[in-house]
């Protein structure tokens, strides 16, 4: 959870190329031009108002938004909140691998051995019930997410995620996704670079780790549980340079993602701001003429 207290007009960093959007929309594809200056007026604005003209212009019939970033930057939370703000769906790519690793656990299945584990997850069958909200992840048929956050399946998490071809069964069943879900916000490391590189927009959450430790160690409190911020900000380190360091579908900031520093933001600060910059953004390729 984002802290609350921090004030509104709190820097984000912008990447500093433009930012070329393509999305389709009346069956011609529209490109939409996302400035550092475009990026940088949008970090001041709160989301449009229920009355404000530029939410008649209608979103993309293809709009595909990823975030990337390192763990506890809120990626999952600010997706989930984005998409909804939006009207289109969500993907929780973390929760997918998350599964994997439960699926593994409760096998018995020696995590080194990645035919077994990839046979085992295919057979699972993951898929997302899209009338919950947010989306309940299915294996087996039956819903997995009381498992996803057990301390067991956060330790394997990491290493199953490194295996090559796990990775590469999971690329193929996103990608799906998004074929049949054309108009979604998804999260997760490699979203921008290795699933989505062809996304209408691609974002990069990150913050320092002491943040992302103070977090973290607010959501345990507020469970009842204690927290050492130290040893928690020591494992996202650790985490960090393993999910940066791994061979395939390391994380990575794609050239073109706009980078957002969520530090000294609140989550709503960071909602505001991506929603702003993806109506803005719609709403300047809808006045544009098809091609252009």
């Amino acid at each position: 959870m984002m802290p609350q207290t921090k004030r509104d007009d709190a820097p984000a960093t912008v990447e500093p190329k433009p930012r070329m959007l393509g999305g389709v929309g009346a069956g011609a594809v529209r490109r939409l031009l996302v400035t550092p200056a475009d990026v940088a007026e949008t970090l001041t604005l709160m989301p449009p108002a229920a009355d404000d003209p530029i939410r008649r212009h209608p979103l993309p019939e293809r709009l595909i938004v990823a975030i990337d970033g390192p763990a506890g930057t809120g990626k999952s939370s600010t997706a989930r909140t984005l998409a909804k703000r939006l009207g289109v769906e969500f993907l929780d790519t973390g929760a997918m691998y998350r599964a994997a690793a439960a699926l593994v656990l409760d096998a018995g299945i020696d995590p080194a051995d990645p035919v077994a584990v990839v046979e085992r997850v295919r057979r699972a069958g993951l898929r997302f019930d899209w009338t919950t909200d947010p989306p309940t992840l299915l294996a087996d048929g039956r819903s997995i997410m009381h498992r996803l956050r057990d301390a067991d399946v956060t330790a394997l998490v990491s290493p199953l995620a490194g295996l090559a071809e796990l990775r590469a069964l999971m690329v193929e069943l996103q990608k799906d996704i998004g074929r049949a879900h054309p108009r979604l916000v998804t999260e997760g490391r490699d979203q921008g670079s290795v699933v989505f590189p062809d996304a209408d927009l691609k974002i990069y959450l990150f913050a320092e780790a002491r943040v992302r430790a103070a977090r973290r160690a607010e959501q345990l409190r507020q469970a009842g549980l204690e927290a050492d911020e130290l040893a928690l900000e020591q494992e996202i380190l650790q985490r960090d340079r393993s999910d940066s360091s791994r061979r395939v579908g390391p994380l990575t900031c794609p050239q073109d993602a706009v980078r957002f520093d969520t530090s000294l933001l609140t989550f709503d600060q960071v909602v505001d701001r991506l929603e702003a910059l993806v109506r803005k953004a719609a709403a300047r390729g809808a006045a544009r003429p098809a091609g252009h």
